[in-house]
């Protein structure tokens, strides 16, 4: 189980950095809509890896069967270890482009408020959460859990459907067994 664990997990992580680099050198400039779209996509590119070790662990040590407990501790241990990539890669990504994320992100965020015609109220709100959250995110500890929840969840979510999935011995099931069926 350890070992499944680790070679999809480590597979599942370098899809979800590499994407995650390939998309920023793609739009260097943020993405709004199109980024978190391509973002969300490379995640859920990345943990099908969670399908593929928990199948490859249930057609292995289980002979073709897995508990839903069982299928879901390998899924969590693959997307816990490919978060664990996305958030190096995003804390890479920061360190080498010298990018300020949080002052771009409200920069754009105060720029649009006053392109609509917001309250003088409305934009010292928005100065106030961009003083909170720049203070907040200079805080590597903080910040790399702060990039871990925007992953894990999706991971938490894969891991479960692959479980409830996989639990059921006729979902993708092995080789040996669709010969058995099939003869």
């Amino acid at each position: 189980m350890g070992r499944i664990i680790i070679v999809y997990g480590v597979i599942a992580g370098l899809i979800v950095a590499g994407l995650m680099h390939l998309t920023f050198w793609l739009l260097p400039v943020e993405g709004g809509p199109l980024g978190m779209f391509i973002g969300f996509l490379s995640m859920f590119i990345a943990f099908s890896m969670i399908l593929v070790g928990v199948k490859q662990h249930r057609d292995q040590a289980g002979g073709g069967v897995i508990s839903f407990r069982r299928g879901l501790l390998v899924g969590l241990g693959i997307a816990l270890i490919a978060s664990v990539f996305y958030v190096l890669a995003w804390e890479l990504y920061l360190a080498l482009s010298g990018v300020d994320y949080i002052g771009d992100y409200y920069a754009r965020a105060l720029a649009e408020a006053q392109e609509s015609g917001a309250s003088a109220a409305r934009l010292a709100e928005i100065r106030a959460e961009a003083a909170v959250w720049t203070e907040r995110y200079a805080n590597p500890l903080l910040r790399m859990a702060i990039t871990l929840t925007e992953i894990i969840w999706v991971g938490v979510l894969v891991a479960v459907v692959t479980a409830l999935l996989l639990r059921n011995p006729r979902f993708l099931p092995a080789r040996e067994a669709r010969a058995a069926t099939s003869g």
